[in-house]
């Protein structure tokens, strides 16, 4: 950041008195600008035993599959994000079920959650985010071309808690792109 988003003076950036942290502080109106991570919500709909997936039409990652997820919205709890985005991508209606997977992404300064979701009905397309849409079954899963560290993490918790007849809550960090 460059200029306070509150009154448009220069920033400096420096330890605020009474924190730890290099912080973007205006001089001018007293205003620290913190930088926090970044929530992004999605969720593994199954049904009839399938996990649907969309192929990305954006970058980053245009062309591979993923699990519906985006960037959580103000004035939205993060089952209602990770709903919305299933309809965004794969205009698809589930249920929201169990907290499933947290993934730091420490170098996206973002933070990944993911539920597990019902797709009471098969009943998808591809929205302007995605080229594709299909329901996979756990052997045919494009493991190869799976877009993300944090949806491969997750779509392998899933289908090994599913195995296990669990609905365990799994963490992990990733710390560098691969």
């Amino acid at each position: 950041m460059k200029f306070c988003s509150n009154c448009g003076a220069t920033l400096t950036r420096r330890i605020p008195e009474g924190d730890q942290l290099p912080r973007d502080v205006c001089d001018t109106c007293g205003t620290i600008h913190y930088r926090n991570p970044k929530l992004v919500v999605g969720c593994v709909p199954e049904h009839a035993g399938q996990i649907l997936l969309c192929r990305r039409a954006i970058e980053p990652r245009r062309g591979y599959w993923t699990v519906p997820a985006g960037f959580m919205e103000n004035g939205e709890t993060l089952q209602q994000a990770a709903a919305r985005e299933t309809r965004e991508e794969a205009l698809a209606e589930v249920e929201i079920g169990s907290l499933l997977a947290v993934v730091h992404v420490l170098h996206a300064e973002q933070v990944h959650v993911f539920f597990r979701a019902a797709l009471p009905v098969a009943r998808y397309a591809a929205g302007t985010e995605s080229l594709e849409v299909a329901l996979f079954d756990a052997a045919s899963i494009p493991w190869d071309d799976i877009a993300f560290p944090s949806t491969d993490f997750t779509l392998r918790r899933y289908l090994e808690d599913r195995a296990a007849g669990s609905e365990s809550h799994h963490f992990t960090t990733i710390e560098r792109r691969r």
